[in-house]
C-alpha cells in the first residue's frame, strides 16, 4: 500500500506566535489509504452514510461512552426554508413517480420506498407548518490505537458498535487525512458526506442529554425546563431534571448521604438554579450555612435567636395580595386558637390535662377578645395579642379560683419575664417573605429549640399553603435529622410530604443521619413520598439498611460506598443515573461550607465582589417574584366596614 510522510521542520523566520500551534503539530505524519501514523498514535476515520429510520434522545451516548479513545465529530449545516420546501418538493416527486412506475409494471412495493415516503410526507407537513427546520449533517468518527495491530481490533469494535446502532459507517477511504482533520475541533468538513436531518432528529443526536432519564421533547422551541444536576459520570452527558414535570407524582426529593459526602453542596445548587425559574424557596437551616447564599441574591434571612427576631405565635394568617387586598382562609381563627394549643403544650414541654386545655381553651379565646378581635373578620387585620397578654388571662383566672389556669400561667413566666423571653417579648418583627426566605435555628438555646422549629414549620406552612401565591415553590430541610428529633418536626415533614403537591410545591429533606431517618415511620413516609431520590456516598455501616430500603443492585451498592465527593445516584422512578455535581466558580462560591476556603475569601474581597456583580445582573431584584393576585373560594376578603 503506498503512503507518503510529511514531517514539520523547524523554520528560522516563524514568528514566536506559532510556538503555541506547534505544541498541537505533529513531529510526523505517514498517510495511508485507510489509515493515518500520527507522531506514535495510528488513527482510522469514517464517515457515517447511513441512520436509521427512528431515534431516541441520546441515542448517540453509546459513542460517547467507548472504553478507548474515539472521536465523535458533528458538522451542521442550516438549510434555508425555501430550499428545504423546493427540495422537499422534488423528492416528494421523486417518491410518488417510483412507486407509480411500480404499480403500472404490476410489481411489489418496495417496503423501504414506501417508509420513506410517508416520512417524507410527515416532514414536508411539519416544515411547513413551521415546527421544525431541516439541517445537512456530517457525521465522523476516528478512531486511534498504539500500533496497527491494535488498530484492526479496534476498527472492527468500533464497526459492530455502530451496525448496533444501525449506523454505516465507511471508511474515508484514500481521504483519511481529510477524515482526521473534519474530527479534529477545528470545525472543518473536508469529507463533505452529509445527511439531512430535521429538527427533531438532530436535537435527538446531541449527546448532551442522560439516556437514563426521561428526556425533554427535543422538537419544543421552548427553553429547556428544570435543574442542572450535573454530568453523568458514564456517559459524560448533562443530567437534567425536572422535579416539577407533568409526569410527576409529586415534586418531593430527599438526598441522603454521609458527612462530607456534599448534600449541602447539591441542595443549594439545586436552590440557585431554581431561583432562575421563578421558584419561590424557604428554607430551614439548622446550622446557619445559607447566610451568605440568602445575601447574595436578595433574600430574606430571619436569624432566630438574635436579640429582638421574633415570631408572634397569635398572628393570624393574613395575606396581602397584588391589588392591595387582605385575605384569610374563613376559619383562620379557630385554625390558630388549635395551633396555639401545640404551641403551649411545646413550651410547658408535655400534653396537657383536661382541665389546662379547658382553661388554656378559655384564656385563649379571651386573649384574642382583649384586643378587639372577635369571630368578625373585619377584625383580623387588627394588631395581635402576644404571650404575655395570654399569661395575664390565665393568671386572672387562676385568681378567680381556676386552679388549672393558674398553673399554667406560672408555668409560662420564664417565657414572658423570665430567661427566655426574647423570643415572645413583643409582636413580630420580621416578616418572612420573598423569592428567597431562610429560617436559621442555630444559635437558638437548647430549651427554646423546640418552640422555634415549630414556629419556623409554621411561618413557612402559611406562606406554602397561601392560595394568593401561585408559582411554585420549593421548602429546603437541611440536616433533616436534628427536626426528626423534634415530634413537631417530624409531623410537619410528614404533613409537607403529603400535602405539598396539592399547593404546587416541593419538600426537600437531606441529611446525613439515614438511621433516624428510616429508623421511624414518620420517615420512611417521607422517604417514599419522594418521586425524585439522590444517593451520596454512604457508610459502610448503613449500606445494608439502604440496599434494602432502595432495592439497589450490587453496583450501585459498590458505587455507593466508592463516590467521590459530589458523585450520586439519582433516582426517579424506575430511572436511575449515576451523576457528579459541577458549579461555576460564583456558584462554588457561594455554596461552599469548606473551612479552608471560607478563610482564603475571607482575605481578599474580590470573589465577594464578583458574585455580588453576577447576581446583579441576573436581575434578583424582587419583580419577577411579586405576588399574584386572583380570587379563592375558600378566602374571605378584609376590606373594613
Amino acid at each position: 500500500m503506498a503512503s507518503r510522510t510529511r514531517k514539520t521542520r523547524g523554520n528560522p523566520a516563524a514568528p514566536a506566535a506559532s510556538s503555541a500551534a506547534a505544541t498541537f503539530t505533529p513531529d510526523a505524519l505517514s498517510v495511508a489509504a485507510r489509515h493515518l501514523e500520527v507522531g506514535g498514535e495510528w488513527v482510522s476515520s469514517f464517515a457515517v452514510v447511513g441512520f436509521p429510520r427512528e431515534v431516541h434522545p441520546g441515542w448517540l451516548s453509546p459513542l460517547l461512552t467507548y472504553p478507548d479513545r474515539l472521536d465523535v465529530s458533528v458538522h451542521i449545516e442550516p438549510i434555508d426554508p425555501a430550499t428545504a420546501a423546493s427540495r422537499l418538493k422534488k423528492q416528494l416527486a421523486k417518491l410518488e413517480a417510483g412507486r407509480r412506475h411500480t404499480a403500472e409494471h404490476g410489481r411489489l412495493f418496495d417496503p423501504q420506498v414506501e417508509a420513506a415516503t410517508e416520512d417524507a410526507y410527515d416532514l414536508s407537513s411539519r416544515v411547513a407548518r413551521g415546527e421544525g427546520k431541516l439541517f445537512r449533517v456530517g457525521l465522523y468518527l476516528t478512531i486511534h490505537a498504539a500500533t496497527e495491530k491494535v488498530l484492526t481490533d479496534e476498527v472492527a469494535a468500533l464497526r459492530s458498535l455502530c451496525a448496533s446502532l444501525l449506523l454505516d459507517a465507511k471508511h474515508t477511504t484514500y481521504r483519511s487525512l481529510q477524515g482526521w482533520v473534519s474530527t479534529l475541533p477545528m470545525g472543518l468538513d473536508l469529507i463533505g458526506m452529509r445527511r439531512t436531518f430535521d429538527t427533531s432528529a438532530l436535537a435527538a443526536a446531541f449527546p448532551f442529554t442522560s439516556p437514563d432519564l426521561p428526556a425533554p421533547d427535543p422538537t419544543s422551541v421552548a427553553a429547556p425546563s428544570g435543574v442542572l444536576y450535573g454530568y453523568n459520570v458514564g456517559s459524560q452527558g448533562l443530567v437534567h431534571w425536572d422535579r416539577f414535570g407533568d409526569g410527576m407524582h409529586n415534586h418531593n426529593s430527599v438526598i441522603l448521604g454521609r458527612s462530607g459526602a456534599g448534600k449541602s453542596y447539591l441542595v443549594k445548587l439545586e436552590l440557585l438554579r431554581s431561583l432562575y425559574r421563578g421558584i419561590e424557596i424557604a428554607v430551614v437551616d439548622p446550622e446557619d450555612e445559607y447566610a451568605r447564599l440568602a445575601a447574595a441574591v436578595g433574600g430574606t434571612y430571619v436569624h432566630l435567636g438574635a436579640r429582638g427576631v421574633r415570631l408572634n405565635p397569635f398572628d393570624l394568617p393574613i395575606h396581602t395580595r397584588a391589588d392591595g387586598r387582605r385575605t384569610a382562609p374563613k376559619d383562620a381563627l379557630v385554625r390558630r386558637s388549635l395551633f396555639l394549643h401545640t404551641v403551649i403544650a411545646v413550651l410547658v414541654g408535655g400534653e396537657l390535662e383536661a382541665a389546662e386545655r379547658a382553661a388554656l381553651d378559655r384564656a385563649i379565646a379571651a386573649t384574642y377578645q382583649s384586643v378587639g378581635i372577635t369571630a368578625d373578620a373585619r377584625t383580623w387585620t387588627r394588631p395581635s395579642p402576644t404571650l404575655r397578654v395570654l399569661r395575664d388571662q390565665l393568671a386572672g383566672a387562676g385568681q378567680a379560683g381556676d386552679r388549672a389556669a393558674g398553673e399554667l400561667a406560672a408555668r409560662l413566666h420564664p417565657f414572658v419575664e423570665g430567661a427566655f423571653k426574647q423570643l415572645f417579648d413583643g409582636p413580630s418583627s420580621v416578616n418572612p417573605e420573598g423569592h428567597l426566605v431562610v429560617f436559621s435555628l442555630r444559635d437558638l438555646p437548647d430549651e427554646l429549640k423546640g418552640i422555634g422549629t415549630l414556629l419556623t414549620l409554621d411561618a413557612v406552612w402559611r406562606r406554602v399553603s397561601n392560595p394568593a401565591i401561585r408559582r411554585p415553590r420549593l421548602v429546603v430541610v437541611d440536616e433533616a435529622w436534628l427536626l426528626m428529633k423534634e415530634k413537631s418536626g417530624a409531623e410537619f415533614l410528614f404533613r409537607m410530604a403529603k400535602a405539598s403537591r396539592k399547593h404546587w410545591a416541593g419538600l426537600t429533606v437531606a441529611t446525613q443521619d439515614t438511621a433516624d431517618v428510616l429508623g421511624s415511620d414518620l420517615g420512611k413516609a417521607v422517604v417514599a413520598n419522594a418521586a425524585t431520590q439522590i444517593l451520596l456516598r454512604q457508610a459502610s455501616q448503613a449500606i445494608d439498611e439502604i440496599t434494602q430500603t432502595f432495592d439497589l443492585s450490587a453496583g450501585e451498592r459498590a458505587f455507593l460506598l466508592s463516590a467521590d465527593r459530589g458523585q450520586g445516584l439519582l433516582s426517579a422512578g424506575t430511572q436511575r443515573v449515576a451523576f457528579q455535581s459541577i458549579a461555576s466558580p460564583t456558584e462554588h462560591y457561594l455554596v461552599t461550607s469548606n473551612p479552608a476556603e471560607l478563610a482564603a475569601y475571607a482575605d481578599t474581597a474580590e470573589p465577594v465582589d464578583e458574585a455580588e456583580a453576577a447576581f446583579v445582573n441576573l436581575g434578583f431584584d424582587g419583580d419577577e417574584f411579586g405576588s399574584d393576585s386572583g380570587d379563592d373560594e375558600d378566602q374571605v376578603h378584609l376590606d373594613a366596614a
